[in-house]
């Protein structure tokens, strides 16, 4: 898929919000024909699997980098959750639009793991090198870690204008504060 379709999709959802969103106002923003953009899309559904499954290669690609990384499971956790408000940038305007996109893993040929799975990976070598307290159960933990700075953080940059520094400075340290060894 055309990558500059993608990007005007992005720019007209971000504008009118995925209601309002016409596949004319994205091709006129792509500079295509509307003919030339249901050929390369289709409709309005394939665009948004075409918009989730673009989120969710950027999350993977992004953060194996992070997985494959040397310091301490804290260390590397703070540079996933980095990385990831970084994705979450990328993608503000679709997940404004669909906070269930990260359950549509399953949607697509090729398969794209749990998006929890690489914090889960973390909070355990963390709890192993005694950088992070031991959780009870680290599958719960990384979904918790995911959605307490996903959600919010998507919502501070939307609908209250926070500058990316502020919203991930604080949420991350409210995240791993509260996952120290010091506070277990």
């Amino acid at each position: 898929m055309d990558e500059k379709l993608l990007a005007a999709a992005t720019d007209v959802l971000g504008t009118t919000g995925w209601d309002r969103l016409t596949m004319g106002d994205v091709a006129d923003r792509a500079g295509v024909s509307r003919a030339t953009l249901w050929r390369q899309i289709g409709g309005k559904e394939e665009l948004r699997r075409a918009l989730i499954r673009r989120l969710l290669l950027d999350y993977r690609a992004s953060l194996w980098p992070v997985l494959t990384a040397t310091g301490t499971g804290r260390e590397r956790l703070r540079q996933a959750l980095e990385t990831m408000c970084g994705v979450f940038d990328r993608h503000l305007a679709l997940l404004t639009a669909f906070d269930t996109a990260f359950h549509e893993t399953g949607l697509f040929d090729e398969p794209i793991e749990d998006v929890v799975a690489p914090l889960v990976r973390l909070i355990l070598d963390g709890a192993a090198d005694g950088s992070l307290a031991p959780q009870a159960d680290a599958e719960e933990s990384g979904d918790l870690v995911f959605n307490t700075v996903c959600w919010p953080y998507v919502h501070l940059r939307r609908h209250h204008s926070w500058e990316p520094e502020r919203a991930q400075g604080l949420l991350l340290d409210l995240v791993l504060d509260g996952m120290s060894t010091e506070s277990a």
